[in-house]
């Protein structure tokens, strides 16, 4: 008889987010842009990155990709949503030094690259390279998070979130 009353139970599953670029890995709280450090846009972490290359940090499909390539949208089969956005006002770019490698639609695993991109371009214009890594639908589909802060990341090897969906 018990073990119906538990059979039943949905059990709760892990996702790991990889970091998808090696750099510095910061609370988000520190990043200069209210969008991302007050958590509007969803929380997560941030990374300043060393190299122009940003990885898948799961396997998913890509939902947005912004024309000007720095910003790109990704869904895991369960439906985690995760927004990676390549610098800080970089919108302003108007996609100068992004290039895309990828197409809304398209499937992708852990450590693929989405998005290549030239940090001295960023740097030159006078941005931030700091790239927020955050989660948009955590509300709807997480139940408990563990980000990785204030380490160095290897780009598509070290975990740098930790989530249990709802």
């Amino acid at each position: 008889m018990l073990g119906k009353l538990f059979a039943h139970k949905k059990r709760q599953r892990q996702v790991a987010l990889l970091a998808p670029l090696s750099g510095r890995v910061i609370p988000l709280e520190s990043v200069s842009d209210p969008v991302f450090s007050q958590k509007m846009a969803g929380d997560g972490v941030a990374i300043i990155p060393v190299e122009g290359k940003l990885l898948s940090p799961i396997n998913g499909t890509v939902v947005s990709l912004l024309k000007t390539g720095h910003a790109v949208g990704l869904a895991t089969e369960d439906g985690l949503e995760i927004l990676l956005h390549i610098g800080l006002d970089t919108v302003k770019l108007e996609g100068k030094g992004f290039s895309p490698e990828v197409r809304i639609g398209e499937k992708v695993t852990a450590g693929d690259v989405l998005i290549r991109f030239d940090l001295d371009v960023i740097k030159e214009a006078g941005f931030s390279p700091v790239t927020p890594v955050v989660i948009t639908n955590e509300q709807q589909m997480v139940s408990d998070k563990t980000f990785h802060t204030n380490l160095t990341a290897e780009a598509g090897v070290t975990e740098i979130i930790r989530v249990t969906l709802k």
